[in-house]
């Protein structure tokens, strides 16, 4: 009963530390909470362990794991998504240089803008209203993630309506920035990639190893699944493992941000 108990601790801390809620919305995306699931999960194999230890340990080793994967996988797709919306944070801001370089209205660059990028919108119409459109692009930066470069492009509107100087140049100097900063994040993501990579490959060899041990003759599959001290190993390397990735994940985001 002590080497269940283990295993049910271990998916349980690996379950805390790896599944948690995003810190910011992402327009566009469903925010229903499902905070219900992992403690109804966890209470229901606690309730197992009671009646059937054996089993009930490995339905929060699994139910641990599970969840604890599933955090990663939803992290990972926040991650790209946040790469596209700075994309096309870019994208926005050099057709809005060319078109005010070609004499187009602000107004009527935000409209376009906005039609072809729908979060736009409340930054459109608040130029329509006469209201602030720095502050409703910093809004909006602060509510999407990868769009925080539309706090240097609010800094350059507001600077160039109070200094007079011209738009289009403004704008223009920023979308020159962003290529610059967004060809260094490029460069950071290609050098982290093989890190990920590597992270990846180093957490599937003890399935590799488990394998192999297998078609040697053993029984590793029924040690770790059939027995207690298994169960207690099954749960630590999986929370080992999966602790492993959720740091390599956490090493390269700070990294992301920095660049």
């Amino acid at each position: 009963m002590s080497a269940a108990a283990i295993a049910a601790g271990c998916s349980a801390l690996a379950a805390a530390l790896l599944v948690r809620p995003p810190p910011r919305l992402t327009r566009g995306v469903p925010t229903a909470s499902r905070g219900w699931v992992l403690p109804a999960v966890l209470g229901a194999g606690v309730l197992a362990a009671v009646v059937a230890p054996r089993a009930g340990a490995l339905l929060l080793v699994v139910a641990g794991a599970a969840s604890a994967g599933v955090a990663l996988v939803r992290r990972q797709r926040r991650r790209k998504a946040a790469e596209q919306v700075s994309a096309r944070v870019l994208e926005t801001c050099e057709a809005m240089a060319s078109e005010l370089a070609s004499g187009q209205a602000p107004g009527e660059c935000l409209d376009r803008a906005a039609a072809a990028w729908s979060p736009l919108a409340p930054v459109a119409a608040a130029f329509r209203v006469g209201a602030d459109v720095p502050a409703a692009m910093r809004a909006l930066a602060a509510e999407l993630d990868g769009a925080a470069d539309l706090r240097v492009v609010a800094a350059a509107w507001q600077v160039a309506h109070r200094t007079g100087e011209g738009l289009a140049t403004t704008i223009d100097r920023v979308a020159e920035s962003l290529r610059a900063a967004a060809g260094t994040r490029r460069v950071v993501a290609g050098e982290l990639a093989s890190a990920r990579a590597t992270a990846r490959l180093v957490a599937g060899l003890p399935v590799l190893a488990l394998a192999m041990g297998s078609g040697a003759g053993g029984d590793p599959w029924g040690f770790l699944l059939g027995t207690a001290p298994g169960l207690g190993c099954l749960a630590l390397g999986l929370a080992f493992g999966l602790a492993g990735l959720w740091w390599i994940e956490a090493i390269a985001r700070s990294a992301e941000e920095v660049a």
